[in-house]
């Protein structure tokens, strides 16, 4: 290939990527699936890593960069990065009216624009040639801070404009405002997984999309789901157009992200209904918001009306009342969830909150109410996160008398009083008990899942049923089940009871990793139990390993090791392993070693999607057998992504990190001799 061609292809190829970037990521319209996306991106990443010299800062392979120095570099920003003048109801909103009519008359034949006020990080981002050059935050409005790297990792933010092949062509130079932010649903699902890897959660999306790109780490903002509106152009080497919503669609026409989210009001009358009816409407929109930005639409009006101190004169934000209450923490209980992890949860004296009475409202973690130093008897300021789940902001410690109590975190499961655990690095504290009645319900679907026993009939409703009929107290009841018992079930006949019966007794064959993973120990899923099955060869062998022994298998670090040891210390576990061995459930694996170079001797490959050719423990099995490494999470160390339909948050990573993605069919041709 010419060198000519070879330009034109990544030229082609980048504008092609970016496109379809904006159409996925902005206009949630894509045009082409993710396998087609993936071959323009691995073509572009073949390219360059033969031509390295090709490679340009606004290629979409560029995403993430490397780390950034511990102290950010100072921007001066080419114009004053400023804040509005705050109105609160309708007598502020015609107060500043009457203000700017008598500076200039002709406000009184001027139409608005209004854009809600997001409750994010103001950024300012510049563009030379079309190629992103500097990210920024406001800093204190004259001088903000260079975080271009962990910009640059936003999936919304273009590097390269125009994004739309018929879009305007670039200015020389051009400044823009925008917002980063998290939606109240991403939000709500990060701290979810979060509580499920036992980390620290984040109390509002503003903080954490804050937080987020003030990382020294870019990686680390890749991994969190900031998204990104701007609206205004703070400086321009070309024309700009004279009326904010003229702005806002020539930004758009760049293929830069713009809230779709606005009104126009032609008078002042209709500006105050908006805010007004909007007050009702902003618990549905996607994100937080405390107000409205009122903008005259007419820019040059705007801009001769000059300023008040800090505050331009041209627009209000008009704010609603927080909707932060003071009540009373009458108690703070503890629920143990399905996995184990106990999560305080504070009960309030029933108040009112944006209409809706509230009676309860997390406390996150033990940690939360140590730092936060609540104590029950505590007057608090509580608020609705995200306007749905209340949460505590504070205590008035001014208001204490004396009689308030400080809490002490529980030491025993307060379902079934086993020892509690608090694994190293992490916030949350376990019941390790497999018979906890708390958890019961949650080991037995676990245990019967595909992945481990494959219980075949033993789905979340039959499960329910055998607990909440005390036939099941605990994992080896199932193997202690009658016919006569099952008949006295609803929905169960003679049939259905026979085929549960027969299901049971054949997981008595399964493997020894099966069990394993059956087993519920926190922290272990197919890899980690079938390394453990080849090591041990049997539980009464495992259950003797000592931390040092497990931490010298390949992926068992110190808090997956000591989750195992814990595990089998525990007397009620000990328990159900004696019962198992007498109910034949005792299975027993060779520890001998295949030797010899298989065709993906070397290789560690990681799965993600609904596959067509294979279960996923088919496939794990297909990899083993032909020398791979099959691995749960996506890392620099993993050679493919094997993808199927529908990925999951591996296939992201995996783009991520370059790491290479194939298909179920290319899989085969790689192991095939």
């Amino acid at each position: 290939m010419s060198d000519e061609s070879l330009l034109q292809e990544l030229a082609e190829l980048r504008q092609k990527i970016a496109y379809h970037n904006y159409l996925y990521h902005t206009l949630d319209q894509p045009e082409i699936s993710d396998f087609e996306y993936d071959q323009l991106f691995n073509r572009l990443k073949a390219i360059e890593a033969e031509h390295p010299e090709l490679i340009t800062p606004d290629s979409p392979t560029q995403k993430i960069g490397g780390q950034i120095s511990e102290k950010f570099k100072k921007v001066t920003h080419p114009a004053p990065i400023l804040s509005l003048a705050n109105g609160f109801g309708s007598q502020d909103v015609l107060a500043w009216y009457e203000r700017i009519l008598r500076l200039d008359p002709r406000v009184a034949q001027t139409d608005f624009l209004l854009e809600p006020k997001l409750d994010g990080l103001t950024v300012v981002l510049h563009y030379d040639n079309g190629i992103f050059s500097l990210g920024a935050t406001r800093g204190d409005g004259i001088v903000g801070e260079d975080i271009t790297a962990n910009l640059r990792t936003i999936p919304s933010l273009p590097l390269r404009i125009p994004v739309l092949p018929t879009g305007s062509p670039a200015p020389q130079h051009i400044v823009f405002r925008g917002e980063a932010f998290i939606t109240k649903a991403d939000f709500l699902a990060l701290n979810a997984e979060l509580e499920r890897r036992g980390e620290k959660t984040y109390l509002n999306p503003r903080n954490t999309a804050a937080g987020s790109l003030r990382q020294l780490d870019p990686a680390i903002t890749a991994s969190r789901p900031l998204k990104l509106f701007l609206y205004q152009v703070v400086e321009s080497s070309d024309p700009l157009p004279q009326t904010q919503s003229g702005i806002l669609d020539y930004i758009a026409s760049f293929g830069l992200p713009v809230n779709p989210l606005r009104w126009h009001a032609k008078n002042i009358d209709e500006v105050i209904q908006i805010c007004e009816k909007e007050g009702l409407n902003r618990h549905d929109w996607p994100y937080d918001a405390d107000g409205i930005v009122i903008k005259i639409n007419d820019l040059q009006l705007s801009n001769s009306l000059g300023y008040v101190g800090k505050d331009p004169r041209g627009s209000l934000a008009y704010k609603y009342p927080g909707e932060e209450v003071e009540t009373t923490l009458l108690d703070i209980q503890v629920n143990v969830g399905r996995t184990g992890v106990l999560t305080p949860l504070a009960v309030l004296e029933p108040v009112s909150i944006g209409g809706v009475v509230v009676k309860q409202a997390t406390l996150h973690n033990f940690d939360f109410i140590a730092d936060k130093d609540l104590r029950i008897g505590d007057r608090v300021l509580v608020k609705r996160a995200g306007e749905v789940i209340p949460y505590i902001v504070a205590a008035l410690k001014e208001r204490r008398d004396g009689s308030q109590k400080v809490y002490v975190p529980p030491t025993n499961c307060p379902s079934c009083g086993s020892q509690v655990k608090r694994a190293s690095g992490e916030v949350a504290w376990y019941c390790l008990n497999a018979a906890c009645p708390a958890q019961l319900t949650r080991n037995i679907e676990n245990f019967a899942s595909r992945s481990a026993m494959d219980i075949a009939g033993l789905g979340e409703q039959t499960v329910a049923q055998l607990v909440q009929s005390g036939l099941v107290k605990n994992l080896p009841d199932l193997y202690r089940l009658t016919k006569d018992q099952l008949l006295t079930l609803d929905k169960f006949g003679e049939k259905k009871a026979d085929n549960l019966l027969a299901a049971i007794q054949a997981s008595k064959s399964q493997s020894l990793q099966r069990l394993i993973i059956g087993l519920g120990i926190k922290g272990i899923g197919e890899v980690a139990a079938r390394k453990l099955a080849q090591k041990y060869g049997n539980l009464d062998a495992l259950s003797h390993a000592t931390l040092d022994e497990l931490q010298q298998l390949e992926g068992v670090g110190p808090n997956l090791a000591q989750s195992i040891v814990e595990w089998f210390q525990l007397e009620n576990n000990q328990q159900i392993l004696r019962q198992f061995r007498e109910l034949g459930l005792w299975p027993v694996e060779s520890t001998s070693t295949p030797v010899g170079r298989l065709p993906l001797t070397g290789l560690t490959f990681v799965v993600t999607g609904t596959l067509e050719g294979f279960s996923r423990e088919g496939i794990s099995k297909f990899i083993l057998a032909n020398g791979g490494k099959v691995s749960e999470s996506v890392s620099s160390k993993t050679s493919y992504l094997v993808l199927g339909a529908n990925p999951g948050s591996k296939y992201d990573k995996a783009r991520q990190l370059g790491v290479p993605i194939i298909s179920e069919q290319q899989l085969r041709e790689l192991a095939a001799p």
